[in-house]
């Protein structure tokens, strides 16, 4: 939940260029539209990528890992199904393999509606919140995060797109943190328990906490593979970055996901 950049600029003393307080792409692979059947699920994502830096930009590493525990509730409201959040992201990230910083994440709230429109389509609204933290890695401030996502899960496909914006609660803090916009696209299909396709993800800053601020935007496409076991479902997906503004590189990325109920 967190963008190279920004966690990049964590080792520096002065307010820092950041990204995206969400990862792009952290939710390819998942049916965001469609309500999940009632139960408890823990849901762990993690991924490790370089984005090799241009001109005097350094090489960043990063490494993540969000694990997630939702609860699918069996209360509706206005038919969707509420669905609840928690999340305690942590990560790693390293400057040049000269600097190197590891520990915890902005922690991750919310609550999500979720409806099942009929012919394999879905569509879910979730509200929820990041919370600062104190040390240089997160944030510290306060960021609201509203979740459009769009399903369609009929045949064995999971045709997704998760449309995420975020608005930061202060201007200009130690990390320079703007409102933003996060579009992650997945198009698998099944076949028997394997699960194949293509996915994207592209992220747009919307605002700009100070005048001199530069807006970052990234596009990536890559591929996803995942196997069903009769609970258990493993995925994994490479990304890579084709087009970026203010990022200082492109992006590789390997991403790996468990997702169990219980």
């Amino acid at each position: 939940m967190v963008a190279a950049a920004g966690a990049a600029a964590a080792f520096c003393t002065a307010p820092a260029l950041a990204g995206s307080v969400t990862q792009p792409g952290e939710t390819i692979g998942l049916a965001a539209g469609a309500p999940l059947p009632e139960g408890f699920y823990f849901v762990d994502t993690f991924d490790w990528g370089v984005r090799k830096g241009t001109g005097s930009n350094p090489d960043v590493t990063l490494g993540v890992n969000i694990p997630v525990l939702a609860w699918s509730t069996p209360a509706k409201i206005a038919g969707g199904r509420l669905q609840l959040l928690a999340a305690l992201p942590e990560l790693e990230v390293g400057v040049n393999s000269t600097s190197y910083k590891s520990g915890m994440y902005n922690p991750f709230f919310a609550a999500q509606l979720a409806w099942d429109l009929g012919g394999g389509l879905g569509v879910s609204y979730l509200l929820g919140v990041y919370t600062p933290v104190g040390n240089r890695l997160g944030f510290d401030t306060t960021d609201i995060n509203q979740r459009l996502g769009i399903s369609y899960t009929a045949d064995g496909w999971n045709l997704t797109g998760n449309f995420i914006y975020g608005i930061n609660t202060r201007d200009a803090t130690r990390t320079l943190n703007p409102d933003f916009l996060n579009i992650d696209l997945t198009a698998t299909k099944s076949f028997g328990k394997w699960q194949l396709g293509p996915v994207a993800f592209a992220s747009f800053d919307t605002s700009k906490p100070t005048p001199t601020y530069k807006k970052q935007e990234q596009f990536a496409v890559g591929a996803l593979v995942g196997y069903s076991f009769s609970e258990l479902i493993l995925q994994g997906y490479l990304t890579r970055t084709v087009a970026e503004n203010n990022y200082g590189g492109l992006d590789t990325r390997a991403w790996g996901r468990i997702i169990l109920p219980f």
